[in-house]
């Protein structure tokens, strides 16, 4: 049987699965095209996510880990997270709660003087460091600051939501810029998925257009996911 367009457009739409009969029915010139088709295919497969620890395949949706001595996420299974629950280990099991805090209490001067360079910023009580920790995202990443432990006894005291907070894997996230005055109890893990956010998609001095709509992106999906 001769091989033709027709047989191309075949190869071309067929599920992967099917490329290599439906070559054997075209004729034996078919299978080059068709071994190429199966490894374009094959190439690009995402490839399976892995637990950090043990190996083992995981699904999109997995726990993380925070290593508080590398301020470090790790990917990992079930199994695996579990082990994690209890503090003064290694590693540290992220929770999954995300609580937007309306009518969060912080105004301007005690925001101004937490001496935090820029409107968006997380806080958290690190173990590793025995103290408030701040940081705030950038072009090249996360950047510490040092913030007012006297503020952040101020806002403790206004706000009964913030001693609530575990230590090293959940934050305090605050997104002031372009007006907002957003405030979440959040993972530490969705912290650095902005930090992320901001430096894959940061172009010029100014961050370019695109970048701001990502954050708004990113704030959409967080507040879809509050309890």
């Amino acid at each position: 049987m001769p091989y033709g367009m027709s047989n191309l457009r075949i190869l071309s739409s067929a599920p992967a699965t099917d490329v290599l009969p439906a070559a054997a029915s075209a004729g034996v010139d078919a299978l080059p095209a068709a071994l190429a088709t199966l490894r374009r295919w094959r190439q690009a497969q995402p490839a399976a996510e892995r637990c950090e620890l043990c190996g083992a395949d995981i699904a999109p949706e997995h726990e993380h880990l925070f290593e508080p001595e590398a301020r470090q996420v790790l990917c990992a299974c079930h199994a695996c997270g579990v082990l994690f629950d209890s503090r003064n280990l290694k590693f540290r099991r992220i929770p999954r709660r995300v609580c937007r805090l309306e009518g969060f209490r912080c105004d301007d001067a005690q925001w101004a003087r937490l001496n935090l360079p820029i409107d968006l910023a997380f806080l958290f009580t690190s173990t590793q460091n025995k103290r408030l920790t701040a940081l705030y995202p950038s072009p090249a990443g996360a950047v510490e600051a040092a913030p007012s432990d006297e503020v952040w006894q101020e806002l403790i005291a206004a706000n009964p939501e913030l001693p609530a907070i575990e230590p090293d894997v959940e934050a305090l996230l605050v997104n002031r810029i372009n007006g907002a005055n957003d405030w979440y109890l959040a993972p530490i893990d969705e912290c650095f998925k902005l930090v992320g956010v901001i430096r894959g998609h940061w172009r010029g001095l100014s961050g370019g257009t695109r970048v701001w709509g990502e954050i708004d992106r990113f704030f959409q999906e967080l507040t879809a996911r509050c309890l």
